[in-house]
Order: C-alpha cells, then sequence, then structure tokens
C-alpha cells in the first residue's frame, strides 16, 4: 500500500501545482476592453471638439497595436495599454504620425527605447523617417492609479501633460531652458536631436 499511497501524493502534489500556474497565469493576463469602451476612453486625451472625427489605436485581444477606427480629422488617439501598469492615454496631430508609427514597429520587434531613440535619429537624420516640419503637439492623460468610471464616464487619479515636438530645437534657437525654471513652466527636452520636445506639466495638486 505504500507505493500506491507515495503515488497518490505526488499525483495530488503535481495536481496542486498545476493548477497555481494555471491561476496565475490566469490572474497575470490582461482584460482587453471591448473596442467601443477604448474608443471612449481613448479620445478623453484630445479636445472635445476633435473627438468624433478622430482615428484612434488600441489593442486586438492577443494585446497587438491595432487601428481601431478611421478618423477624418488631424487627430490621432491611443488607448490605455492593458499590458501595461497604470493609465496612459494620448492624442496627437497627424504629422507625427510616421515617427509614433516607427517606434510601435520597433517595439513590436523588441528594441529597447535607447535602440528606438537611435534609429529613428538616425533615419530622421538620412530623411527615410519624416519628421514633422512645423511643431506638432501630443497630448498625454496618465496617472499610476488613473482608470475610468464607467458609471461616472470621467477618468479618476489622472495627470495631464502637453508636448510640442520640434525636431533638432536647441535652447538657443528657442530660448526655452532645458529644464522647469518653476512647476509647470515650459522646458526643451532631448535638444538638439529629433526628438527635441517641448515639455508643458502642468503643477499638480
Amino acid at each position: 500500500m505504500k507505493p500506491i499511497y507515495t503515488t497518490m501524493r505526488l499525483i495530488i502534489s503535481i495536481s496542486t501545482v498545476f493548477l497555481l500556474l494555471c491561476a496565475a497565469a490566469c490572474a497575470q493576463a490582461p482584460t482587453i476592453p471591448n473596442k467601443d469602451l477604448q474608443i471612449a476612453t481613448a479620445v478623453m486625451a484630445a479636445g472635445e471638439a476633435d473627438r468624433p472625427d478622430a482615428t484612434v489605436y488600441g489593442y486586438d485581444s492577443e494585446g497587438n497595436v491595432v487601428k481601431i477606427r478611421e478618423g477624418s480629422n488631424n487627430t490621432i488617439c491611443v488607448a490605455d495599454n492593458p499590458n501595461q501598469e497604470g493609465f496612459n492615454i494620448a492624442s496627437y496631430h497627424i504629422n507625427l504620425e510616421p515617427f509614433m508609427a516607427r517606434g510601435r514597429a520597433l517595439r513590436a520587434e523588441g528594441k529597447n527605447p535607447q535602440e528606438i531613440f537611435d534609429t529613428r535619429e538616425k533615419e530622421a537624420k538620412a530623411g527615410t523617417l519624416k519628421m514633422p516640419e512645423t511643431p506638432s503637439t501630443l497630448q498625454l492623460v496618465y496617472g499610476k492609479e488613473g482608470k475610468y468610471n464607467a458609471e461616472t464616464g470621467e477618468l479618476e487619479g489622472t495627470k495631464y501633460r502637453s508636448v510640442v515636438y520640434i525636431p533638432w530645437a536647441t535652447a538657443e534657437s528657442t530660448g526655452l531652458p532645458l529644464k522647469p525654471v518653476v512647476p509647470g513652466a515650459a522646458w526643451l527636452m532631448d535638444p538638439g536631436t529629433h526628438r527635441a520636445h517641448i515639455m508643458i506639466t502642468p503643477p499638480q495638486e
């Protein structure tokens, strides 16, 4: 009887471990919101007048970035990434789409942030990556504890930031400092590069 008892214990132990692993995997798998909800939340990063006709990128059932609505104006919105902690939606001017699309493609290839920066810098200098010829804005709504309240239709626990891309700009060419002088003041990040941009982060309460 002892060998049978030992075998039974082994089977039970293996089954228990298997169930725990399955439970952990299910707990870690992100829940992908339906398309309508992704669109409804993504466009909240844009101005109200631009929301109805904005193009929207969201996520499919496997967590891949896909276009979920074709728009007809100059605004593109991006839904919150269910694979990442916190909350983050964005809207940007259509002139930034080549830059953004290249970033999405490189991330899909597994490139890290520095590799993405270096690749786009090289391609922008070579002229194979088209960068905006005029200042172009990105709006971010984000928060570590941010979320969408379906009952009120409002965002909770989020902050707001504007980013104005102005490729190759420097402190000398713009008169902007390289760090904020006071909370909420505009400053220039990544000066002299393809990703030079003006950061405007309103003071948080």
